[in-house]
């Protein structure tokens, strides 16, 4: 397990370490407010749609397909937002309700599940399986859930999309228009779509589409770390760490007992492992701050979850292996 350990170390490490950069290059003036949100703007409307797109499109699904176990993600997926959306309600402010549901169900599955899968057993094993049960749908319900628990329009932060000043107006009009504008959406259907009719992809365009998608990571760390404020981050601490802690722990404590239970072991429940306990991606801060909210609750639980996830999940994975089921 020590490799395990030295392993979630060397992939979650060097994100934090970015995360810190962004802190410091604002504290240095390398970065000011007018450039961090054109990087904002163009993780969001760039390079993530572009890193869903080449994830989803090189993938073979009808040679790996398993009916039971992407349903299984997919309900599981929807499960776990509905539960998140829920405990949100619980929350002293609702202006951060968007960020905090989010944050507590979407994970870094995609980029992580692969890494970890391949360093377990050669190979990405089920991992393309459980990005297509749950990243669409963690995607489309982000897009949904932060254009319904928009902030205030008096406590907003300006919106690049102008999406709060039209909620004053027609909200359901606005909030439809967001969902099918938004680019991330559009590289997940292309991407399916891509895949699905196999269409061929020129060696050109392979890398240069791999070489914008791998920006999208950095970048967001960046810019997430540049805009990060610790004072009000120690404000939204309780919520942060809840947050955290379901994303970790709790929707493991739910989910990976029922997956033991329909019979899936190995890379198969790895791969679950990694939907349900998986740090919060990056891209959820770049969603919310695109779409008026503030994004330091959901920094702070990206950076929460990204610091203790190598503890974490080597704990999950040992108790597996002790198990046998591994």
């Amino acid at each position: 397990m020590l490799t395990n350990l030295i392993f979630c170390l060397n992939a979650t490490i060097p994100l934090f370490l970015l995360l810190v950069l962004g802190m410091l290059f604002t504290t240095c003036h390398i970065f000011d407010q007018a450039f961090i949100a054109k990087l904002n703007t163009f993780v969001f409307q760039v390079a993530l749609p572009v890193l869903v797109f080449y994830d989803l499109c090189r993938e073979d699904f009808f040679t790996l397909w398993d009916s039971r176990f992407v349903l299984f993600c997919f309900i599981a997926t929807a499960l776990s937002i509905a539960l998140t959306i829920a405990i949100s309600y619980l929350l002293p402010d609702k202006n951060t309700q968007g960020e905090f549901i989010q944050s507590a169900y979407r994970s870094s599955a995609a980029i992580l599940g692969i890494a970890l899968i391949q360093n377990l057993y050669g190979n990405s094993g089920m991992a393309p399986l459980m990005i297509i049960g749950s990243v669409p749908l963690y995607n489309i319900m982000a897009v949904v859930v932060l254009a319904v628990y928009q902030p205030k329009v008096t406590d907003a932060v300006p919106s690049a999309h102008g999406q709060i000043a039209a909620a004053k107006k027609g909200f359901l009009v606005s909030a439809g228009k967001g969902i099918l504008k938004n680019p991330i959406l559009w590289g997940v259907f292309l991407g399916l779509f891509w895949a699905l009719f196999r269409l061929p992809m020129p060696q050109i365009l392979d890398r240069t589409l791999e070489n914008i998608g791998r920006l999208a990571t950095p970048l967001g760390l960046l810019s997430m770390g540049a805009a990060f404020d610790i004072k009000k981050a120690l404000k939204s601490a309780k919520s942060a760490g809840l947050a955290a802690f379901i994303k970790l722990v709790g929707l493991g404590l739910i989910f990976v007992p029922i997956a033991v239970f329909m019979g899936f072991t190995g890379d198969k429940l790895v791969s679950i492992l990694i939907m349900c306990c998986s740090s919060t991606t990056v891209s959820c801060y770049v969603m919310a701050k695109n779409t008026g909210h503030e994004g330091t609750l959901t920094s702070s639980v990206v950076m929460l979850t990204t610091c203790f996830l190598a503890f974490t999940l080597t704990g999950w994975l040992f108790v597996l292996k002790t198990l046998g089921l591994l």
